[in-house]
């Protein structure tokens, strides 16, 4: 099982946004902390719009911040959201298969699949980014490193 790169950066995007949820972010400060290109971070903020997660405001002193409180954002929902497909094999995703229908491999993966939503969906993003997060903020650069824990 492996999660798209696009993911990976949308569920990021999220923590970063979470970790200080008073200010708005930008997308060219959110893509230095993590090291990605700015036009790449650009098409993840998008997504993250139009799924409802995030909210952009546009103009001078613009930005973007959560949709919602990081305590009412699933991460099994962030996935669902941001991943086109779900499928661990090529017969889920409705690829030929020349043993389909005599094979139960299909319906496995299936179910592996839905345990790992699973998994993701009993946490929220405020368990990701939650009150106890100053050395994440201070990796991100939200947080001057002489400061206190």
């Amino acid at each position: 099982m492996h999660l798209t790169r696009f993911t990976d950066y949308g569920l990021r995007t999220l923590v970063y946004l979470a970790l200080e949820p008073e200010r708005l972010g930008v997308i060219a400060e959110i893509a230095a902390a993590y090291e990605i290109s700015e036009s790449h971070m650009t098409k993840v903020v998008h997504r993250l719009g139009q799924a409802g997660l995030v909210e952009t405001l546009r103009g001078r002193g613009g930005g973007l911040r959560l949709a919602r409180p990081a305590s009412e954002i699933g991460l099994g929902q962030v996935v669902r959201a941001l991943e086109p497909e779900l499928a661990l094999v090529e017969c889920q995703a409705g690829q030929f298969c020349a043993i389909a229908g005599m094979c139960r491999l299909q319906h496995i993966c299936e179910e592996a699949a839905q345990a790992m939503l699973g998994v993701l969906d009993k946490y929220k993003l405020a368990d990701v980014a939650g009150p106890h997060s100053k050395g994440l903020k201070r990796r991100l650069g939200l947080l001057d490193a002489g400061a206190a824990d």
